[in-house]
């Protein structure tokens, strides 16, 4: 079974580690990553393209794949306004998709966030639920959301709250407390999305939460 795996987002924390185990992986014969900026990455099985996410049209035939890894994502500080977050957290992972799904790919894994809600009065997690309804209209033959807690990345200055807040709940972990709120670490939740997404799906659209991860 030929599976060509499509990658957005594949510059950051949980992108580098589903490049990675996507590489590495004998199931997979393709892996094709979107990116703004050339990553220098060299394999034989990977196809890098620097495109422009405010074209897409220009270059939507080349989502072409059995499966797409939809984990773009910025911070508020990172972009500079909430109308550039948006942009890059909704707009863009959006519109790939919608190319994707028109172009037969059957498959689509979503990092979305634990607090996801359309309905929510802060900003993140409805953007982020927002995202989540538009995914789910896609035509795709099946769809994984994946909600994990904090996650735990390698090293990322720029969130420093983030890194901050891993430490204080290992903290909390390490007397018992908190337990659901396990920080995940992303070399995980990339192995558990390449799990889902290359093995048959019992629903159509699945919704992967915290701890739940940790346990398949």
């Amino acid at each position: 079974m030929t599976n060509i795996a499509i990658v957005i987002g594949a510059t950051g924390a949980t992108g580098k580690q589903l490049v990675k185990q996507l590489l590495d992986d004998n199931n997979v014969t393709r892996v094709k990553t979107f990116v703004r900026k050339s990553t220098q990455l060299v394999h034989p099985k990977l196809e890098t393209y620097v495109v422009d996410f405010n074209t897409i049209e220009a270059w939507r035939h080349l989502i072409i794949g059995d499966v797409i890894f939809s984990v773009m994502g910025t911070t508020l500080k990172q972009a500079g306004s909430k109308a550039e977050q948006y942009k890059v957290d909704v707009t863009y992972q959006y519109q790939v998709a919608k190319a994707a799904a028109a172009n037969g790919v059957a498959t689509a894994v979503l990092l979305s966030a634990y607090s996801a809600n359309a309905k929510s009065f802060f900003f993140y997690p409805q953007i982020k639920g927002e995202l989540e309804a538009m995914f789910s209209n896609l035509t795709f033959t099946s769809l994984h959301i994946f909600q994990p807690g904090i996650l735990e990345r390698f090293s990322n200055d720029e969130r420093v709250l983030e890194r901050l807040s891993v430490k204080l709940i290992k903290a909390f972990n390490a007397i018992g407390l908190f337990r659901s709120q396990t920080p995940m670490p992303v070399a995980v939740l990339a192995a558990k999305m390449i799990k889902v997404a290359l093995n048959k799906p019992l629903e159509k659209l699945c919704y992967y939460r915290l701890n739940d991860i940790f346990k398949f």
